[in-house]
């Protein structure tokens, strides 16, 4: 079934991926430890040119890379993607220092790159954070706070940190700074969670920086964090529709082959009714995916409340269809190193992080009533 109207160039470059996923980086993939930065598959995803995609390529091929990789192998898929979230900053708001320095390293899988925005008391209240930047004279710096939910902290090279300059000013006083990991006063510590990426807490003790760190302008550091998401957020979806496939086409060959009640189990309707229903929802969230992406790339002022629509639909729907894949399967499903045992880990995740699902909401219904505000002749 053919999506979006992609084109046939389009369709083969998403079949060569899964192809490659499944036969370079699957490999490399279960080699890795889980809760580490699984450093040979990010030199890998460098080798195949595929980083270095995530600076020359618009929305909607990162939305097909990662929906692609995503159906053969997630741990790639979520490698490639914090390469692009922690170093996007960088690429569209850094100096020509600062992306000269960084941004070849990144694409080579060289360094590994990090987005610090969430605190232990701002998560989803992003413009509330509270890592202090103190003035410590003329265009320089001194960063005191924590960063908490940090993927790939604490063995990112290069963070991405977001970080209030401006005291009770909220979204409008934070700045955004490219922090190299030794700079003097910044650690981090592990944090144990359910994903196979690492996940950790930064804490920053009098971290010097300079005007020379800063990504875009003082005070303005919102707008990136926000711009970084409004690109990324559909292809979170896209990571979603990926696994929400896969366990999809898990069913589909389970149901057909299983025998049961004298017959195969796709003879029962309640069960092709359920696929059925899978493979709706499945489709209907590509192609929101694909709209949002889509409109990104065309600059369409409704970027961020299609964003937000695509990953909450997305996201949402893959937690569903691989549910519904689980109960299908029966208790095989559950047993460790089987393929839905694997998505239902991963699948969880998503609905939280680069906003939760009810943070979508809310900038869904913002950006509905802005709109409705702006038609409405005035008084």
């Amino acid at each position: 079934m053919t999506a979006f109207s992609l084109e046939p160039e389009q369709l083969a470059r998403c079949a060569d991926l899964r192809a490659l996923a499944a036969d370079r980086l699957r490999p490399l993939a279960g080699k890795g430890e889980p809760g580490r930065v699984n450093r040979p598959l990010v030199a890998e995803l460098g080798r195949l040119g595929l980083l270095r995609r995530l600076f020359t390529s618009g929305a909607l091929d990162l939305c097909l890379m990662r929906e692609s990789l995503a159906y053969a192998c997630t741990e790639a898929e979520t490698a490639l993607a914090l390469q692009g979230l922690g170093a996007h900053p960088v690429h569209a708001h850094g100096t020509d220092t600062q992306r000269a320095r960084w941004l070849p390293r990144v694409s080579d899988g060289d360094a590994v790159a990090a987005f610090a925005l969430s605190e232990p008391g701002a998560g989803s209240d992003a413009a509330a954070l509270e890592l202090r930047a103190e003035p410590d004279g003329p265009g320089r710096w001194r960063l005191t706070g924590e960063k908490c939910w940090i993927s790939n902290a604490p063995e990112a090279d290069l963070y991405t940190v977001f970080a209030r300059t401006t005291p009770a000013a909220g979204a409008r006083g934070v700045t955004a700074f490219l922090l190299p990991a030794d700079r003097p006063g910044l650690t981090g510590t592990p944090l144990d969670m359910l994903s196979p990426h690492p996940i950790g807490a930064l804490a920053l003790d009098a971290v010097p920086v300079t005007a020379d760190d800063v990504l875009g302008t003082p005070d303005r550091g919102f707008r990136v964090a926000m711009g970084t998401l409004n690109l990324f957020r559909p292809s979170v979806g896209a990571f979603a529709v990926g696994m929400a496939q896969a366990a999809l086409d898990a069913t589909l060959t389970h149901t057909a082959r299983r025998e049961a009640f004298g017959g195969k189990l796709r003879d029962l309707q309640t069960v092709a009714h359920q696929v059925a229903e899978m493979a709706l929802r499945t489709e209907a969230a590509r192609l929101m995916v694909y709209a949002a992406a889509t409109a990104y790339d065309s600059g369409a002022p409704d970027v961020p409340g299609r964003a937000a629509m695509a990953k909450l639909l997305a996201t949402e729907t893959a937690q569903y269809v691989v549910d519904a894949a689980v109960q299908l399967h029966g208790a095989r499903a559950l047993r460790r190193g089987h393929l839905l045992e694997h998505l239902y880990r991963e699948v969880r995740a998503p609905r939280i992080y680069e906003g939760a699902s009810e943070v979508q909401r809310a900038v869904i219904a913002k950006e509905l009533y802005a709109r409705t505000a702006e038609r409405e002749p005035s008084s």
